[in-house]
């Protein structure tokens, strides 16, 4: 049986700070990288085979420390990348709902469909994260496979693999800096068994 782990990158300045951050490619904050190391503890008793990272910066650095345990030649999928903010690159979501109320209100109410100014809708971000998870099951069969993404598109992934509609990835999905959601795929498809775990940020 396969077991898919979706790993969202560790903390970065633009998380923390409530910032749109999706074409951005910042590093970890010192936190970010504690969390990354935190991550590799807990993934090492899990005998990961494989790993799909997104080509971010963010990502790589959350996946390195689980790479360098497991001895693991990443694979990058540009389709793992973050949301396309558009016009609202860099800029905090309170600035963007006074400064932008409509497109935000639309975006807000359902983001499947409404993208921002520039940017990514959710149906968008699940036309090129799904396709990757698709070849990971091919490929993989049985075993642990590691994806390390980002916020809304490990939130669009799990709501595609859980059949709920895609404009309610941001209001049903949590999905906080270095969490873990869990799929096995069994014969009668996903099962999600863990979602949004942050259990092994507080430990080691």
């Amino acid at each position: 049986m396969l077991v898919l782990h979706l790993v969202r990158h560790g903390d970065t300045a633009q998380s923390a700070d409530g910032v749109f951050c999706g074409d951005l490619d910042p590093p970890l904050t010192d936190k970010g990288l504690a969390q990354a190391d935190k991550l590799a503890h807990a993934l090492a008793k899990l005998s990961i085979t494989a790993a799909y990272v997104s080509p971010k910066l963010r990502a790589r650095l959350t996946a390195q420390p689980t790479l360098d345990a497991t001895r693991l030649t990443p694979t990058f999928e540009e389709g793992l990348r973050e949301i396309g903010y558009g016009a609202w690159e860099g800029r905090k979501e309170s600035e963007i709902r006074e400064s932008d109320p409509e497109n935000y209100k639309s975006w807000v109410l359902d983001p499947a469909v409404h993208a921002p100014p520039g940017g990514e809708s959710g149906y968008a971000i699940a036309a090129r994260a799904v396709p990757v998870v698709e070849r990971i099951r091919k490929a993989h069969p049985n075993g642990h496979v590691l994806i390390v993404s980002h916020k809304a598109t490990v939130r669009v992934i799990t709501c595609a693999l859980l059949n709920l509609h895609i404009g309610r990835f941001r209001d049903r999905i949590a999905c906080p800096t270095a969490s873990l959601t869990t799929f096995e795929f069994g014969d009668r498809g996903p099962m999600l068994v863990r979602i949004g775990d942050t259990k092994h940020l507080e430990h080691h």
